[in-house]
């Protein structure tokens, strides 16, 4: 019983875990205009949310570089 209960247990907390999400980096960011511009778009439209995230965060630093750049 004892098992049972512990294996149900287990099975539960996986099932509610968040998938980690891939952290994108500012070299990726750059290359993949697409991918940059989709994710500045959720960053803006929730940033209490999504500000502080890695994503977000390497997002505006990728789309800085890229606005230094065109200058």
């Amino acid at each position: 019983m004892r098992q049972h209960f512990l294996s149900v247990f287990l099975l539960v907390l996986v099932a509610c875990s968040k998938e980690a999400e891939r952290v994108y980096t500012v070299g990726e960011l750059i290359a993949d205009k697409a991918l940059l511009a989709d994710l500045i778009g959720k960053c803006r439209h929730n940033p209490g949310e999504l500000g502080n995230t890695p994503n977000c965060q390497n997002a505006a630093a990728a789309d800085f570089r890229a606005r230094l750049e065109r200058m």
